[in-house]
């Protein structure tokens, strides 16, 4: 009888094809990595599009403003928030406009004004915690709870959010990348209501502000961050007629060199998730590194000219130096009261990074965050 034999593998065999098997895992992971990451640089990078438009639309609707939360002449009615806030009710019949979050129903109650189901839900301006969130930036002097908070962080509130989508809780506010913070909201993102409140998604109840801020500096008027060179440095704008007064979008004078909005975190960061210089934290008691954290943060970035592009802090860094070589001050304002060298929480880097461009140009709509080529 003739004997069969078998057509199977020998072990050297096997290992060889695992060998190779292994050796195009290796080869194809890292590239399907970085077209993931590309993908989520390209989704944000269109988000900061649909936003640009937005910002287009409200200009040509509010005669080329920008979008503002805060009176243009707050500073008439005091020298600080413990009064100008008090005084402006008194004078007008009614609180300060508050920053509105949406509509939204929510059987527990709290942070709402209306009746029924459905419940305006925002910051009012009726409690003195909340003084100071409509401003562009608190400065050191302020509510000490909202020094280096402000306006800029919240452009995904109802006042500008009509511009867009409606919604506070809406994928355009929010980068791929972020991952500490879309972790926290995603479940928002199929929801129909204009505002979420946070509370359903295992919060304390504050709300989460969106990946892209604006730019604080743009939004003052451009003599409040004026340098101290050409003019008299930093004001206050408590004590500055007109300080709160937000420019023109036909003011910014370096409009391809002013960024207007940015990815507010270093999303570049593969070390930690959570920065822990910060005590708690807005997302689940995790604060992220912002983008000024790291001197391999590249936020992507949109300009008042309407392009986007990655402007990372080693760039801004050599900017600002060459501009203090060549005109004696840097691009970023270093001698604001309270902050000065340190600027906007450069003290909580993750390396020797030093840079508050964006946040605090000098001469702020006058002002530029990079140089020319």
């Amino acid at each position: 009888m003739r004997r069969i034999e078998s057509g199977g593998f020998t072990i050297i065999e096997l290992l060889v094809v695992v060998s190779i098997i292994a050796l195009l895992i290796g080869i194809l992971l890292p590239a399907i990595g970085k077209a993931r990451e590309q993908a989520k640089l390209t989704k944000s990078q269109a988000n900061l599009r649909n936003l640009a438009a937005a910002h287009a639309t409200y200009a040509s609707e509010w005669n080329d403003r920008q979008i503002t939360f805060c009176d243009d002449n707050l500073s008439r009615y005091g020298t600080s928030e413990s009064n100008a806030y008090t005084a402006y009710a008194d004078a007008n019949g009614l609180d300060h406009p508050p920053m509105i979050l949406g509509w939204r129903g929510d059987p527990d109650g709290g942070g709402h004004q209306g009746g029924g189901s459905n419940r305006l839900w925002g910051y009012w301006m009726d409690w003195p915690g909340n003084w100071g969130l409509c401003q562009p930036i608190v400065f050191p002097g302020g509510p000490s709870h909202l020094v280096g908070f402000g306006s800029f962080r919240m452009a995904n509130c109802k006042q500008f959010n009509q511009y867009v989508t409606g919604r506070f809780y809406d994928p355009v506010w929010f980068a791929p990348k972020d991952k500490a913070v879309v972790a926290v909201i995603e479940l928002a993102f199929d929801d129909p209501g204009e505002y979420l409140p946070s509370s359903y998604l295992g919060g304390d109840g504050t709300a989460c502000w969106s990946s892209y801020c604006l730019s604080p500096a743009a939004m003052f008027s451009p003599d409040v961050m004026a340098n101290y060179v050409e003019y008299d440095g930093w004001k206050n704008p408590w004590e500055l007629p007109g300080g709160f007064r937000s420019p023109a979008m036909s003011r910014i004078l370096y409009a391809d060199l002013k960024t207007h909005m940015t990815e507010h975190h270093w999303l570049q960061n593969m070390r930690l998730d959570c920065n822990p210089g910060f005590q708690g934290g807005t997302y689940h008691d995790c604060e992220p590194f912002y983008f000024n954290h790291g001197w391999e943060s590249v936020p992507v970035t949109l300009f008042y000219d309407g392009h986007i592009e990655g402007l990372g802090v080693r760039e801004a860094e050599m900017a600002s130096s060459r501009n203090f070589a060549q005109a004696g001050y840097h691009l970023w304002h270093d001698q604001i009261p309270g902050w000065g060298w340190d600027g906007y929480f450069s003290e909580l880097a993750y390396d020797w990074s030093n840079t508050s461009y964006h946040v605090l140009t000098t001469d702020g709509a006058r002002g530029r965050d990079k140089l020319g080529d």
